[in-house]
């Protein structure tokens, strides 16, 4: 599935189907320096630039009427060094690809979302997370960078090497220069136990503090209108690998999770009225299990009803005082909403604008399915993330901009600063970049 969608007349469209964007070109550069060379040829011509991985984000993050620049040229292993368990890749790399590639070198990410069609460079530099006690973003595992800034030079950066920048551009939202490869750190491959159960929406905030400490990876989805959610918990195992099997996984992750998913949506839409009676069915439709896989096969699952997305991260400790007062703020509206909310967590790490920068957190997102009116639900719940300090994730719905972040991001006059420093002439600006980090 290509998910990067580039519609009649040079029209590019993001897979959300929410943002659209005519560039005055595009260029795809088979190597770093006909990168380098075309970020120049754009300063010169007074076009911006704009790298674009597969599209998955619901912001207009990566639309520009400059020079878009497609990286998938720039995608694959360069050097895996197993002496310091660190693999870098070029920019371009799907993380499905990645994932397919370290599995056969008998490595893994430690951590990772729930979909992996994206690009490294653009999961990355958006914050793209899944869940974990100990273990942080996608982003919070790179090691090293390699960036083209606007004057056309590659900048490297780690620990040692430009750690100023290395502590900003690991979730850099494409404004400090076009990343042109990453350095992950890897671990030896290795297998998790996944137990997947319903459990009521009341235990679950209860116990929600032991439930995040005694797993490695905890997450679950609440169906509003019920008292229902599906947990899942994901822990380090010592095998033997149980993989669900082909026939059960066909029909619970494409069946049940995509397909009746996608009927349930269609007659939720026709008919609205029915959709707390359909969040009841919905809820109860996936039973209990248990396997055991390599990482990518546990952590991801395939998504193929598309959908727009809001997501916040608020401090850990608020989250179930957030859910119960988006469960009262649905129940009260009269809106009815199809789509279960997904709560995961990540632990405080040090990149300056990293959603969890600085705090434990906890991430609520709200989904609505593609081409229903979403504006009525995502305003109620983004009242009650803004209330609880909340961080709306760089690509997904939101409303925030500069001023709201100075107030809920510690360093994010660093962040500003390192950009007026490698990008003064603003090359790199789009509409999103200027509403999220000021003028």
């Amino acid at each position: 599935m290509s998910s990067t969608a580039s519609g009649k007349n040079g029209t590019w469209r993001n897979w959300g189907g929410t943002v659209a964007a005519r560039p005055a070109r595009e260029v795809t550069p088979a190597s770093v320096e006909e990168l380098a060379d075309a970020v120049r040829r754009a300063a010169e011509d007074g076009l911006k630039v704009k790298p674009v991985g597969t599209g998955h984000s619901f912001t207009s993050i990566a639309a520009t009427d400059g020079v878009l620049i497609r990286p998938q040229l720039l995608s694959g292993i360069r050097t895996i060094d197993r002496d310091a368990m660190t693999v870098t890749v070029g920019a371009g790399t799907q993380l499905k690809r990645l994932n397919l590639a370290l599995a056969r070198e008998g490595l893994s990410l430690r951590n990772m979302g729930d979909i992996m069609e994206q690009t490294v460079s653009g999961a990355t530099s958006t914050g793209t997370h899944g869940t974990g006690r100990e273990s942080g973003s996608i982003a919070a595992q790179i090691r090293g960078l390699e960036l083209v800034t606007a004057d056309g030079s590659v900048l490297t950066c780690s620990e040692k090497e430009n750690p100023d920048v290395f502590a900003a551009a690991r979730i850099g939202l494409g404004a400090l220069g076009v990343v042109t490869a990453i350095t992950f750190a890897v671990e030896p491959l290795f297998l998790l136990t996944a137990r997947e159960e319903p459990m009521p929406f009341d235990r679950v905030l209860a116990e929600f503090d032991e439930l995040w400490a005694e797993n490695e990876h905890f997450e679950f989805y609440w169906f509003p209108h019920t008292g229902n959610t599906n947990t899942k918990r994901n822990n380090r195992s010592a095998g033997p690998e149980k993989p669900v099997p082909r026939l059960q996984s066909l029909f619970e992750d494409e069946f049940l999770s995509n397909g009746v998913f996608q009927v349930a949506q269609w007659v939720g839409r026709a008919a609205p009225a029915t959709i707390p009676a359909i969040a009841q069915v919905s809820s109860k439709a996936l039973s209990a299990r248990t396997y055991t896989d390599i990482p990518y096969k546990v952590f991801t699952s395939p998504r193929r009803v598309r959908f727009v997305e809001m997501e916040y991260a608020v401090p850990r400790a608020a989250v179930a005082d957030v859910l119960r007062e988006l469960r009262t703020a649905v129940d009260r509206s009269g809106m009815r909403i199809s789509f279960p909310v997904e709560v995961r967590t990540a632990p405080s790490d040090d990149i300056a604008l990293s959603t969890a920068s600085g705090r434990d957190s906890a991430y609520i997102a709200v989904h609505m399915v593609k081409g229903t009116p979403y504006q009525a639900y995502f305003t109620t719940a983004e009242r009650i993330f803004t209330a609880h300090e909340g961080r709306p994730h760089w690509g997904k719905v939101h409303t925030r901009d500069a001023e709201y972040f100075a107030g809920v991001y510690p360093r994010f006059g660093e962040f500003t600063a390192l950009r007026d420093r490698l990008d003064p002439d603003r090359l790199f600006q789009n509409d999103y970049l200027r509403r999220v980090l000021g003028k």
